[in-house]
């Protein structure tokens, strides 16, 4: 016939079409074999017949689909996020030209054309663990990971500073975020105070071995001998503290520190704020 039929529904048409033309199948047998009803073999009789195989294929196709993004706007995107969002990964990306271009790409075809921009690189398959994960707490509140995250929050519009992190270990929800200008015991105490107000009293927080939580000689009969000005009063409070042995055992709050990194550096950057005061209101 000449013509190259990439549907395998047509080519099965024209065999059975075919079979009925030289009468070796009826059209009920070939209504059935093509799942259709017997008057619309009929009419597909008739069109083959008197137009050939041509006539069977479906009618869009070649046609643009409904959901074709029109020309330009791969340019026009890609060229906003050079110019606005050049680290941004492409579910933040796709999230600021929804809120401020109101431009809508599906989050796998800006990651698309990211990456064959050269603008977005995969991450590579993390490491194998080499401790194994602790299990979380049961419910919200419970156990609270803390630390403090020193960097350039404000690139190059500010200081360095530190960001105080609260995250509940059960949920991984963020509870609490105070930026100071070092990891100190007086802003802890207003960190702490504030989420108190909030959240409740925790079972326990959970930190690092950072001098404000954990005092250098104590004594094991008397729990009290030796804790820090920021342990006391979490004992007066019957609040627990414990400090992990590695990064990797307060895994949930690191990794919260990276994602703020790299998202609320740029949402700052956004706002164009670049002091601890107005990034704490």
């Amino acid at each position: 016939m000449g013509l190259v039929l990439r549907s395998e529904r047509e080519l099965r048409r024209i065999e059975v079409l075919s079979k009925v033309i030289e009468q070796r199948m009826t059209g009920v047998a070939a209504a059935n074999l093509l799942d259709v009803s017997v008057r619309q073999v009929q009419r597909l009789l008739k069109t083959f017949q008197a137009d050939g195989a041509a006539a069977l294929r479906h009618k869009a196709r070649g046609r643009c689909s409904n959901n074709r993004i029109v020309d330009g706007v791969r340019d026009f995107v890609l060229q906003l996020i050079r110019e606005h969002y050049i680290d941004f990964g492409p579910t933040l990306a796709r999230e600021k030209l929804i809120e401020r271009h109101q431009l809508a790409v599906s989050k796998e075809t800006l990651r698309k054309w990211m990456t064959e921009a050269g603008i977005w690189t995969s991450r590579r398959e993390r490491k194998q663990r080499l401790h194994p994960p602790r299990g979380r707490r049961d419910c919200l509140g419970e156990m609270v990971q803390i630390d403090g995250s020193h960097h350039w929050w404000f690139e190059n519009r500010g200081p360095k500073c530190a960001l105080l992190v609260f995250i509940d270990d059960a949920t991984g929800k963020l509870l609490h975020l105070r930026f100071a200008g070092s990891e100190n015991t007086f802003d802890y105490f207003h960190a702490a105070k504030a989420y108190l107000r909030e959240w409740g009293k925790p079972l326990a927080f959970y930190s690092d071995k950072h001098g404000i939580f954990r005092a250098t000689h104590g004594s094991e009969k008397d729990r009290s001998s030796g804790l820090t000005q920021f342990g006391r009063a979490l004992y007066e409070l019957n609040i627990d503290i414990i400090c992990a042995n590695t990064p990797q055992a307060k895994g949930r709050v690191e990794r919260a520190n990276q994602t703020l990194q790299d998202r609320l550096v740029k949402e700052l950057r956004l706002r164009d704020i670049s002091t601890i005061e107005a990034a704490n209101a």
